[in-house]
């Protein structure tokens, strides 16, 4: 069975290698691509693909951002973070966001494709450096990581403690208030808050803010 593979990629050099290196295997095809986050959520839908390959580093809105949009609207569509940032902040919220798998870009034109093969059976692919910083975090915090909160939800946290609306922090992020709001729904997941005061209280007990 082919898989069916969309791309989000500012560079379009690395674009189109990415599509002419997928298109040459026999059980994929690659059927978009995109330069920006805004171009993939306004088509992305009519392309129907199995995986979603992105970078994290986009121009007009970061790639978690557009992961967790893309989860939210495409729930059944597998994505893979392609990029070249391996900071923790960046790993977990990919993760968090709804990233099934994290490679780096370093790695060779055959790690990818063998990523792309591993998730599209069911695993979780990630450059081995990556999935030992997985496993050091739950190794050294256990089950505590369930207070951890992603940088753009921690944002979110010191801007809803200044008293911003979900329309302000929606613009200031470049995020619709749709995000906002599930941001914020997280948030209260995390911490076990009911509602707006009991998540800055605790978010203040963890040193959060």
């Amino acid at each position: 069975m082919t898989m069916r593979i969309s791309i989000v990629e500012d560079d379009p050099l690395l674009r189109n290698n990415l599509t002419m290196l997928l298109n040459g295997e026999r059980d994929m095809k690659v059927v978009s691509t995109f330069g920006t986050a805004r171009e993939a959520l306004a088509s992305l839908s009519g392309s129907s693909p199995d995986i979603l390959l992105v970078d994290i580093g986009l121009p007009d809105m970061s790639g978690v951002d557009l992961i967790l949009r893309v989860k939210e609207a495409l729930p059944k569509v597998e994505i893979m973070a392609h990029t070249v940032f391996d900071d923790r902040e960046t790993v977990f919220s990919a993760l968090k966001a709804g990233a099934s798998g994290y490679l780096l870009k370093r790695g060779t034109p055959r790690d990818l494709i063998d990523a792309l093969h591993e998730l599209d059976k069911g695993g979780s692919p990630m450059t081995p450096s990556i999935a030992r910083k997985v496993i050091r975090e739950f190794q050294n915090k256990g089950i505590s990581e369930q207070y951890v909160l992603s940088q753009r939800e921690k944002e979110i946290v010191v801007e809803i403690e200044k008293g911003m609306s979900y329309k302000k922090i929606s613009d200031k992020f470049n995020i619709s208030p749709h995000t906002v709001h599930t941001h914020i729904n997280n948030i209260y997941k995390k911490l076990q808050a009911k509602d707006r005061r009991e998540a800055l209280v605790i978010a203040r007990q963890k040193g959060i803010i």
